[in-house]
């Protein structure tokens, strides 16, 4: 079974753009584990432009699936992941003012830094998620930095899926048989929704889990984030 993992950042954004508590994220989180969901992601940024630290502090005391936090690995980073002691840390190679994740680590040029973080991160008992690029030369230098799993970044995958699902997918089904023979688990994200899921699924069945936010939180404004959700779960199981 693949698990959808909610991203709750939008929810965040949402909020403090009044600066009160509505939509309250806490129990957003706490509503996507009733309505199924099987994981909470969140990525707290420096400038705390849409989770803050204080809200990854109280879903530490309430989220009661799998607690995935993403970010780059500084030294804030990591004493976030040393005092929650998530499910999953993954690490992203953002710089503190970047809008969004737009491209994955290269893991050789960065081998020696990521061996390092993984190390102290694994040392905590928290696995440890690496987000890359389609490439098996990629994939293979995140299992030699000592990752437990990779995240497939797939905003390219999710823009060209349209054009051509097969050849949209095609290096996404290579590195992931690379990362299985590596003994990498397998998670993706970045642009996945209704229409682009269920063939990731189905091209990359022993795919893990997927971390989905943005389009997730934007069909939920139309059909209600319940009937979302179970209609991402069901493009996930079919």
């Amino acid at each position: 079974m693949t698990r959808l993992s909610v991203n709750i950042n939008k929810i965040a954004t949402l909020r403090n753009a009044r600066g009160a508590n509505n939509p309250d994220v806490i129990k957003t989180a706490s509503d996507c584990e009733r309505f199924g969901a099987q994981g909470i992601t969140v990525h707290p940024r420096p400038d705390e432009r849409h989770i803050r630290y204080s809200d990854v502090l109280q879903l530490m005391q309430t989220v009661t699936t799998e607690f995935n936090i993403e970010g780059y690995p500084d030294e804030r980073f990591i004493n976030i992941i040393r005092e929650v002691r998530p499910a999953q840390a993954t690490l992203v190679p953002d710089p503190p003012g970047v809008l969004t994740s737009n491209a994955g680590w290269d893991t050789l040029h960065n081998q020696e830094f990521l061996k390092k973080v993984i190390s102290e991160i694994k040392d905590l008992g928290v696995r440890v998620s690496v987000f890359v690029d389609p490439s098996v030369k990629m994939v293979e230098g995140a299992s030699k930095a000592g990752s437990d799993r990779i995240e497939l970044y797939t905003e390219p995958y999710a823009s060209h899926y349209l054009l051509d699902p097969a050849k949209a997918v095609a290096p996404y089904q290579i590195a992931a048989t690379a990362a299985t023979k590596l003994g990498l688990g397998i998670n993706a994200g970045h642009d996945l929704d209704l229409h682009n899921l269920r063939y990731l699924k189905q091209s990359i069945p022993f795919l893990d889990e997927v971390s989905i936010g943005h389009a997730l939180i934007c069909d939920a404004l139309y059909l209600g984030l319940e009937n979302t959700i179970q209609l991402y779960l069901r493009e996930l199981n079919s």
